[in-house]
């Protein structure tokens, strides 16, 4: 399959009262088990690179290159997507890069410092063709101005859209970032809302503290990209310490990477079917 537009795969999803997995990938290892995932459960998948992982690589280009290789060789439709990028410069090197789309997360400024400098990145990627997602106030669990219990305002969401021309928004409705336990309860009645006022598709971050009832059920009141990192990281972090707490002898990373990457597959392929299956 060539590379798939991330546009193309949310508003397919949405269409379908579905919801569509967007995994964060740390490693060349996570970006292999995810997209072996998307290819035996039949189903697409948006590969997501995060301004914190470029951090730790210390570039965008190794892990970008990989994950468009996989992209480019799957099976199945996969996107990939750059996340919470908070430099414009590297939303706007995304977007020379060949990903599909963009998270620009300009949630720390002030309201119209983030429409300013959202409108440029969404002017810079639809040249392109590329996707933009943005975020509107802070999302819980990354240490901002805002905290879990904060909800976005669908007045306040509905214009941002407008003056911005985003094509995504991540709204905040009771999840958090890097949740461990899957404990957050979230406000379906305003996921509703939010879908009733905001005219593109939402995206639920955090929703590896949401249990797989309530993220059915955001899905089936309105959400559509479903984002998660923590909790398929703790599958591939479990596997790995199982398997040298196995093998005390053991030091051809291969073997114990293998197993976490086997791991974040098998639950990636859990919640991509338990995603795309929302619309019963």
């Amino acid at each position: 399959m060539p590379l798939t537009p991330t546009g193309n795969l949310i508003h397919s999803a949405r269409s379908a009262n579905a919801g569509i997995g967007a995994f964060n990938v740390l490693s060349l290892e996570t970006a292999e088990g995810i997209v072996s995932a998307a290819e035996t459960a039949g189903l697409p998948v948006i590969l997501q690179i995060s301004e914190n992982c470029v951090r730790y690589h210390g570039s965008l280009v190794p892990l970008a290159a990989a994950t468009l290789a996989l992209a480019h060789s799957s099976a199945v439709d996969v996107a990939v997507h750059l996340d919470h990028a908070t430099d414009e410069s590297l939303a706007l090197a995304a977007i020379d890069l060949g990903l599909t789309s963009v998270m620009f997360d300009g949630a720390t400024l002030d309201y119209a410092e983030n429409v300013a400098a959202t409108r440029r990145v969404v002017v810079a990627a639809h040249a392109a063709g590329v996707f933009v997602e943005a975020e509107l106030g802070e999302i819980g669990g990354k240490d901002g101005a805002h905290a879990p219990g904060v909800r976005t305002d669908p007045a306040d969401a509905a214009a941002f859209v407008a003056a911005t021309g985003v094509d995504a928004l991540a709204v905040a409705v009771g999840s958090s970032h890097a949740m461990a336990e899957r404990t957050a309860r979230l406000d379906l009645e305003l996921v509703g809302r939010l879908r009733d006022a905001v005219p593109v598709p939402l995206v639920l971050h955090g929703s590896s503290g949401v249990s797989d009832d309530d993220i059915q059920s955001a899905i089936r009141a309105g959400m559509t990209k479903i984002n998660v990192s923590t909790h398929l990281n703790g599958h591939f972090t479990r596997a790995v310490r199982a398997a040298l707490d196995a093998d005390p002898d053991l030091v051809d990373s291969r073997r114990y990477l293998s197993a976490g990457r086997d791991a974040l597959a098998l639950e990636a392929e859990r919640l991509l079917t338990l995603f795309a299956g929302s619309e019963g």
